[in-house]
């Protein structure tokens, strides 16, 4: 893929599409680096970085979202 098609097909992403593309490309900056030859680099993410990275995705803007229900709404409550 050219950069110049990179660049036109983020560019018609709404902004918070933007802006996770940024954090994926941050994201692949400090797994990869570009200081380190490319024998030295992970190919793979670990499990674990795969995950705390979907997480981190899956969770993002869930602060912004309203509430759809409250306590009033529970059958049971447990103690």
């Amino acid at each position: 893929m050219q950069l110049e098609e990179l660049i036109a097909k983020v560019s018609r992403l709404p902004e918070f599409r933007q802006q996770e593309v940024m954090d994926f490309v941050t994201f692949l900056e400090q797994r990869y680096g570009q200081a380190q030859p490319p024998e030295e680099q992970q190919l793979d993410w670990s499990e674990q970085q795969f995950r705390a990275m979907s997480i981190e995705q899956a969770m993002r803007d869930t602060e912004a979202e309203p509430d759809l229900y409250s306590e009033d709404d529970l059958r049971e409550k447990w103690q």
